[in-house]
Parts: structure tokens; C-alpha cells; sequence
């Protein structure tokens, strides 16, 4: 891969791209338990964009700097119910050292938009936006009301976003009962053949720290009560331990939906996955819990034994499995290593039915005809969590049409983030199709 120029920023970039490129550009990184950038400048362009459209914006700002945005669009038939477009605006924590371009440079190379939020989800955000654009700059409607939000916060669970939105601002959800947002409408290889992934649910999320105590002590000394082996130990026995496939109502049309693509034995749910390429490892997740521990923290000095250390664990459960898998995760760190739960939030699954799914797909097969489309259940997590509180059904559809080779899935949270141009430009005429027509 050859290395990106930071000076190559195109003048004819599409709409779509730029509003992407615009939005990388503001660095919102979130680090997680109330450590942040904040959105406020990123929730300020997006405000200024939709009052440009004659749209009237409402920002919620609960703790300074932690800025949601939102707008009403009138549609054709108001007495439909309503429909929510959302996206955050918040990104993970990117190392400029372990990049090819500067995250928050918005690249322009080889076809493709570079940063971070490439992918995760600005990318979304600006196809939500164009996308509205195109339709109010024709003179059009949407066919009914489109709820636009943009939350902050999503990359720590939603906690100072969307979770204080739906409780203090239930009001900007009025007569909405479903919700679109990100990781589900992309294309992936399967096999020789290429098919459309349409995110109808979300693996549940359960964030866990692990304290192991001992005693402290010089580091010279004989000493068998080291609060940092008994940790090491726990997590490396969670983390190496294989979950066991349990497949849902959801995975199980994705498993033989994939397996006929690809003609894969289906009682062989890996063996299936196995025939996506780059995306294999992400649909394997959605099969079976995952327990990743992600840091460890201990110690002060590099002779002295410490009488603490902990660690933190990404649990993703399927929907329902949550208090299962927290006692057999007490059995394999052992009694002696306390679990507490930092951040706990619901799975959700839906059907792979009704009129917006329809939808959905009609309009995938009217930009690619032809190519399948499989549900599938998320392994990590969106806002469409706070929102089922208010019992709006979420689903993921950010349509992408990605070339087979692109590991579009491992750019999430990844290194050298990017998305093709050509992708975004298709995304935002699949969207602007669906809310024209839905």
C-alpha cells in the first residue's frame, strides 16, 4: 500500500465526501468515562448544515461540551409515523505514530476518505445529511416526518448521550416508532458472490473491571501473594477462553443465507463464516459471546509490589445471556478476583419483516439488482439501545457497496480508517431512494 498524501483534497469531491471530510476534521475523540473532546464544534456544523436546508436544529447539552443535535423534517404524509435517522458524532481515541495519514486529516487517497470516523460514523452522518439535502433542494418530501439526530457519547455506551436524550428529550422522538443508523446495509464478499449485511440486532454489552489484592512488598523478595500474577492469570484464562456457538433466531438466517451463497455445510456456522473473507472474524463474533480484555493497570514503581491491580473486559453476550455468562466468567477468574460491572446495556433483536425491511432491501436491489441481502445480529453496539427504551425498533443500514478485498469490518476502531468515495456517493442515493419512497 503506498503511503497517502495529506495534500491530495480534490476540488470536485462529491457532496457526501466532503461533509465526511469536514466532520473527520473535527477531533472528537472520546476516551471513555467522561473523558472527551467533546462534539460541540462537530454538532455546530452539522446545526449550520441543517439550517441551511430551512431546518430548525435543537441541541441538548446536558454536560458541557457533550453536544446532541437534532431536526424535524416534514414529510408528504404526517400521519405516518415518523422514521429516525441517527448518527454520533464522537470517535475512538486514534495513535497519529500508528497511522499512514493524520486521523483527523480527512485524506483524500486512492479513491477512499481517510481518518478516523471514516467508518464509524461519520461517513453515516454524511450520507443522513446529503441525503436530506438532495430531496429538500428538489422541492421534495420525505414520504413521512424524518427525526435527524446526532448523539454524543455513543463510544462509551451512549452514557452522557443518547441515554440522557431519551430520558430528558423524549420529545424529539414524538410519533417516531423505527430508527435507522450504522453497521448493517454494507456489502461483503461471499465466496465468488457478493451480498448486502442488514443489521437487525445488536449483541448485548456488558463492561467489566477485574481487582486481584495482595500484599505489597519489596520487588527483590520471595512473594507468593502478587495482586499482579493473580490478575495476569484471570485474564489470560478469560481472555483465551473459546465461547461456545448459540445461535439466535437472527444468526441462524445469516448462517444459512451466507451457506447458500457459498454452498457451506450451515451446521458449520465458522466454516460458513469462513467463506466471507475480511469479513469472517466480525460474523464470527455474532455467534457466540466474546470476552476481550482491553487494559491493565497496576503498580507505581518498578521495585515495588504493588497490592492491586485490575483490568478491563469487553463483554459482548447474546441478547438475554447476560447474568449466564458474568457467573461463568466468576468461575474462570476464580472467586479470589473481584468483577465489577463498569457499563451494562441491553441486546436487542428485531425481526427480519415488515414494511421498512422491505424497504430497505427494495432499495438496495433497485442500486445493485440482484444481490441478496442476509440479517445479521451486531456484535457490538449502537444507540438504537437508549432508543428501544422508548420502544422504537432499531436497525443498521448504512449502505456501502465495498469491493470484495477491502476488510471493511477490522477498519472499525482500526488503524488507517478509510472508505471509498464511490461507496459513500452509493450510500447516499440508496438513502435518499429510501426515505423518498418510505
Amino acid at each position: 500500500m503506498s503511503t497517502p498524501s495529506p495534500e491530495t483534497d480534490p476540488t470536485d469531491l462529491p457532496e457526501v465526501a466532503r461533509v465526511a471530510r469536514d466532520l473527520i476534521r473535527f477531533d472528537t475523540t472520546n476516551y471513555g468515562e467522561g473523558r472527551s473532546n467533546g462534539e460541540r464544534a462537530a454538532a455546530e456544523y452539522v446545526g449550520a448544515y441543517l439550517e441551511a436546508l430551512g431546518l430548525t436544529p435543537e441541541y441538548y447539552e446536558p454536560i458541557p461540551g457533550r453536544t446532541n443535535v437534532s431536526a424535524r423534517v416534514p414529510g408528504r404524509n404526517r400521519e405516518k409515523p415518523a422514521l429516525i435517522l441517527h448518527g454520533h458524532l464522537d470517535v475512538v481515541p486514534a495513535v497519529a505514530d500508528d497511522w499512514s495519514v493524520d486521523p483527523f486529516g480527512g485524506v483524500i487517497h486512492d479513491g477512499m476518505l481517510w481518518g478516523r470516523g471514516a467508518v464509524d460514523m461519520k461517513d453515516m452522518d454524511a450520507m443522513i445529511l446529503t441525503s436530506v439535502a438532495d430531496l429538500l433542494r428538489a422541492g421534495e418530501r420525505p414520504e413521512r416526518d424524518l427525526i435527524l439526530v446526532f448523539f454524543a457519547d455513543e463510544e462509551n455506551g451512549g452514557v452522557e448521550g443518547s441515554q440522557l436524550v431519551v430520558r430528558d428529550r423524549p420529545d424529539w422522538f414524538a410519533g417516531a416508532t423505527e430508527a435507522i443508523s450504522e453497521v448493517g446495509g454494507y456489502s461483503i464478499g461471499v465466496g465468488d458472490r457478493r451480498a448486502y449485511l442488514l443489521q437487525v440486532g445488536e449483541k448485548a454489552l456488558v463492561w467489566l473491571r477485574l481487582r486481584a489484592r495482595g500484599t505489597a512488598g519489596h520487588g527483590s523478595r520471595h512473594h507468593q501473594d502478587n495482586a499482579v500474577t493473580r490478575l495476569a492469570e484471570a485474564v489470560a484464562a478469560l481472555g483465551r477462553t473459546d465461547w461456545p456457538i448459540a445461535l439466535t433466531d437472527t444468526t441462524r438466517q445469516t448462517v444459512g443465507g451466507l451457506a447458500d451463497l457459498c454452498d457451506a455445510d450451515p451446521a458449520d456456522p465458522d466454516a460458513v463464516a469462513g467463506a466471507t473473507g475480511p469479513a469472517s472474524g466480525f460474523l464470527r463474533s455474532t455467534f457466540r459471546t466474546t470476552t476481550n480484555p482491553t487494559g491493565l493497570t497496576a503498580g507505581y514503581k518498578h521495585n515495588v509490589i504493588p497490592d492491586a491491580a485490575s483490568a478491563t473486559i469487553d463483554v459482548r453476550t447474546l441478547p438475554g445471556q447476560e447474568d449466564a455468562v458474568l457467573a461463568e466468567i466468576q468461575r474462570i477468574v476464580g472467586d479470589d478476583i473481584v468483577i465489577e460491572i463498569s457499563h451494562r446495556d441491553i441486546g436487542l433483536e428485531v425481526p427480519f419483516e415488515g414494511a421498512l425491511v422491505e424497504a430497505m432491501v427494495a432499495a438496495l436491489d433497485r442500486h445493485d439488482p440482484g444481490i441478496p441481502v442476509v440479517p445479521y445480529l451486531m456484535g457490538g453496539g449502537t444507540d438504537n439501545k437508549a432508543l428501544a427504551e422508548l420502544g422504537i425498533a432499531g436497525y443498521g443500514f448504512a449502505p456501502l457497496r465495498l469491493p470484495a478485498d477491502l476488510d471493511f469490518t477490522g477498519m472499525f476502531h482500526g488503524v488507517d480508517e478509510r472508505v471509498p468515495i464511490d461507496a459513500l456517493v452509493f450510500g447516499q442515493q440508496v438513502l435518499t431512494d429510501l426515505i423518498r419512497t418510505y
